[in-house]
C-alpha cells in the first residue's frame, strides 16, 4: 500500500474543483465553528468538516450551489448525527462488554469488526420507531421467536410480525433501493 493511497488522492482532481476551493476558503472557518458547538470537541470538529469538503468534492452538482452555507450545513449535520449514533453504539456495545465474564477477551480487531457491524444495523435501523427497531433487534439478535418477542413486549403475535415486515422493508430500502 502506497502513501498516497488515501481518501483525497481517491478524488480526481477536475477544472471544477477551483469552486470547491473558493468554497472552502470562504466557509470552511465558519463550518469549523459551527461543528466546534455541535461537538463540543475541536478534533471531531476538524475531521467532520473536512469529511463534509470530501463529500462536496463527490458531488455531481457541486457548481451549481446556491445557498453554501445551508448546502454545507446539511452535509455536516447528517455526518453529525452518524457521528452521535456512532458514539451510541460503541458506549452500548462497551456497557455490554463491561457485563461479559472476565473469560470474555475480544480482540481489537474483533472489537472493530462487532462494532462495524452494530454501526450498520442502527444505521439500517435509522427513522424506524423505538418499539420496531426492539423487535428487529430481538429477532434478529438475540434470536426470540415471535410468541417470545410478543409475551415480553407485551403485545400480539400480529403487532410483532407487522412490526417485522416494516424493519425487514426498511433494511431493504437503505440496503438495495438507494443504490
Amino acid at each position: 500500500m502506497d502513501v498516497g493511497d488515501g481518501i483525497a488522492d481517491q478524488i480526481v482532481p477536475d477544472p471544477s474543483s477551483s469552486h470547491v476551493e473558493v468554497l472552502y476558503g470562504e466557509h470552511h472557518g465558519w463550518l469549523l465553528g459551527w461543528l466546534r458547538r455541535k461537538l463540543g470537541n475541536s478534533f471531531d470538529a476538524a475531521d467532520l468538516a473536512h469529511d463534509t469538503f470530501v463529500r462536496v468534492l463527490r458531488a455531481r452538482d457541486r457548481d451549481a450551489i446556491r445557498e453554501p452555507r445551508s448546502y454545507l450545513t446539511t452535509i455536516a449535520h447528517g455526518l453529525v448525527v452518524s457521528h452521535w449514533r456512532h458514539q451510541a453504539v460503541e458506549r452500548a456495545w462497551l456497557q455490554a462488554l463491561a457485563a461479559q465474564p472476565e473469560a470474555t477477551v475480544y480482540s481489537l480487531e474483533q472489537r472493530a469488526l462487532i462494532l462495524e457491524t452494530l454501526e450498520d444495523i442502527a444505521s439500517l435501523l435509522d427513522g424506524l420507531p423505538a418499539r420496531v427497531s426492539s423487535i428487529f433487534l430481538l429477532s434478529q439478535i438475540e434470536g426470540l421467536t415471535y410468541p417470545q418477542i410478543a409475551q415480553q413486549l407485551g403485545v400480539s403475535v400480529n403487532v410483532v410480525q407487522k412490526a417485522m415486515v416494516r424493519a425487514m422493508a426498511q433494511c431493504y430500502k437503505t440496503l438495495y433501493a438507494q443504490g
